[in-house]
């Protein structure tokens, strides 16, 4: 199919939405977001309030939002989301710090400061991937900046075309950490997913889906009622009941991704006041948005929140009557 959709102004997209769609704004506020944060941005938030897509004889969608839908609700979902980013990415860089530093540990503990230069030290990388891998670590390398970086090429360059694996670590990018992760001895994954009380094929699979919400929040996309396309393995119920009895946490919305950021920061940093400010923002989000997340009754009842629910001043635990 042809895209036939033509360029609109920002006033003509304002028109657009208020005349022939039903969105109530102020014209002049509505043209200035829609200047600072573009159309398909904003659309994000604004999908659940419209009307349920129903066609016409030509094929064409009802774009129309509810009736009584202003642009005020969609700009508090929009700014709560940015404010809900901040937080999850306060959790995934202690985690993601935690991880880059027991995995250097491990791995220079067991192979020495340059182990991965032999293949044999990543035995679960094929000829091929361990060759990427390499190649990555060089372009990372090269095009560090970090002050530990530039120093050791510095210093050392003339006879070290990379660095130790504490530099190496720092500089590689979430990905090719991944790499690094899934090419370990099972000695070192299984040392460093035991120390998480989880299997190391778990723990891989929550990386994976905390590396794309990293990403997701890195390029300032939608994430508060967002399903992520690399789905987290659950730990079985006969492992780890606590994931499933009295309540069976998911892993297709957000969450399952706050339960296993909450699970982690538990073992990493339990005297973290993450939590608190996670709920401070949710109370003011309502029943359905709450839903739309994930949060659905019975949610409280979760041994990995319930642990924590009476340290925390009720007018966060109580935020609607979906949490109640």
């Amino acid at each position: 199919m042809e895209y036939s959709k033509p360029w609109l102004t920002f006033e003509r997209q304002a028109d657009l939405l208020i005349n022939e769609r039903g969105l109530i704004a102020d014209r002049d506020c509505l043209i200035a977001h829609l200047a600072d944060i573009g159309y398909y941005r904003l659309s994000g938030y604004w999908y659940n309030f419209k009307r349920k897509p129903v066609s016409d004889e030509d094929g064409e969608k009802d774009e129309r939002f509810v009736e009584g839908t202003t642009f005020e609700q969609v700009w508090k979902l929009y700014v709560f989301d940015r404010q809900f980013k901040l937080v999850v990415l306060d959790a995934i860089e202690r985690i993601e710090v935690y991880f880059r530093t027991q995995l250097t540990y491990e791995l220079a503990g067991a192979t020495g400061p340059f182990g991965f230069l032999d293949s044999k030290n990543l035995p679960r990388l094929t000829k091929e991937d361990y060759e990427e891998f390499l190649e990555r670590c060089e372009s990372e390398f090269e095009r560090s900046r970090e002050p530990f970086a530039v120093h050791f090429r510095e210093q050392y360059g003339d006879v070290h075309s990379l660095p130790p694996y504490w530099i190496l670590v720092n500089i590689m990018d979430f990905g090719t950490m991944l790499r690094l992760y899934n090419g370990a001895s099972p000695a070192i994954r299984n040392k460093l997913s035991g120390d998480l009380g989880v299997s190391s094929r778990v723990l891989k699979s929550w990386l994976v889906a905390i590396n794309t919400v990293r990403n997701i929040c890195a390029h300032h996309g939608r994430l508060w009622n967002r399903g992520i396309g690399t789905r987290p393995i659950i730990p079985a119920a006969e492992k780890d009941p606590e994931w499933h009895e009295p309540f069976k946490v998911r892993s297709d919305n957000m969450f399952g991704i706050l339960t296993i950021l909450s699970y982690l920061l538990d073992r990493i940093a339990p005297e973290t006041s993450w939590r608190e400010r996670l709920f401070s923002l949710l109370k003011n989000l309502n029943d359905d948005e709450l839903r739309r997340m994930g949060f659905v009754e019975g949610w409280h009842e979760c041994p990995i929140w319930k642990r924590h629910l009476a340290n925390l001043d009720q007018e966060f635990v109580q935020i609607s009557g979906v949490l109640q």
